[in-house]
């Protein structure tokens, strides 16, 4: 009997320079999505991509590390352009749209996301700490665009930013405990977020602008005013016996 069948080879095909640039990156994207960067090589990229290690070299000379760092770039764009969602009606609803892309992309790169976030990787550098950083403050910059804030204080920034920290590290923890389903933990921090700008407003006017602004845009019945009634619920005092 014949053993099993060779795994198939993707046919070369001749690309232009942008074209097979633009694969070899996404080939890798796809590896590294799935693997940490220290068990990715440029065989694996070659082999996965259809070309010879040689050509990679040609499009990447600074070899795996560069390669790497291309990869992290576009996959960066993609994580940040997740908050780029129509503008219009209530801001939780707007946020609830990209967190959905954004938790989405998360669970399908798995580990990459992993590294890409906790910069632990070996191959990470000052390039790739920088680049990490600007996924935060594109994503950050997305939040306030649609709170319709050109100029925001010290204070409403560092709370925008402290948000998207959080929804990175919640994102990880529930990469590493299987636990919480996307929807649950899209609206867990859609409510941290509107906590988040009500705790920062009784310190900052602006942010007690932009508050009264979005609130007036959410439904009676909406998320955000559920999540008021529900805390002021569970604030009120216990009633006495008798």
């Amino acid at each position: 009997m014949s053993g099993p069948p060779a795994p198939r080879v993707p046919a070369y095909r001749r690309l232009s320079v942008d074209e097979r640039r633009a694969q070899l990156i996404a080939t890798a994207q796809g590896l590294f999505a799935h693997r940490v960067p220290e068990e990715v090589s440029l065989d694996d990229v070659a082999r996965r991509a259809g070309v010879s290690r040689p050509l990679v070299y040609r499009y990447f000379p600074g070899g795996k590390q560069q390669l790497y760092e291309a990869a992290l770039q576009h996959a960066a764009e993609e994580l940040a352009a997740c908050f780029d969602v129509p503008a219009g009606g209530p801001l939780s609803e707007r946020l609830g749209r990209g967190l959905d892309r954004y938790l989405a992309f998360v669970r399908e790169h798995g580990e990459g996301f992993s590294a890409l976030l906790r910069g632990g990787s070996v191959v990470g550098t000052a390039r790739t700490t920088a680049i990490v950083d600007g996924v935060r403050r594109a994503a950050a910059d997305r939040v306030l665009s649609h709170m319709a804030v050109r100029r925001p204080g010290p204070w409403l920034r560092t709370a925008v930013r402290t948000w998207i920290s959080a929804v990175e590290a919640m994102s990880l923890i529930s990469l590493d405990e299987g636990e919480l389903g996307l929807d649950e933990l899209r609206d867990y921090l859609i409510d941290l977020f509107v906590g988040q700008l009500v705790i920062t407003a009784a310190h900052d006017r602006q942010t007690a602008r932009v508050v009264r602004a979005a609130a007036a845009l959410e439904p009676p019945d909406g998320p955000v005013s559920a999540l008021l009634d529900r805390a002021l619920r569970t604030l009120a005092p216990e009633p006495t016996g008798p």
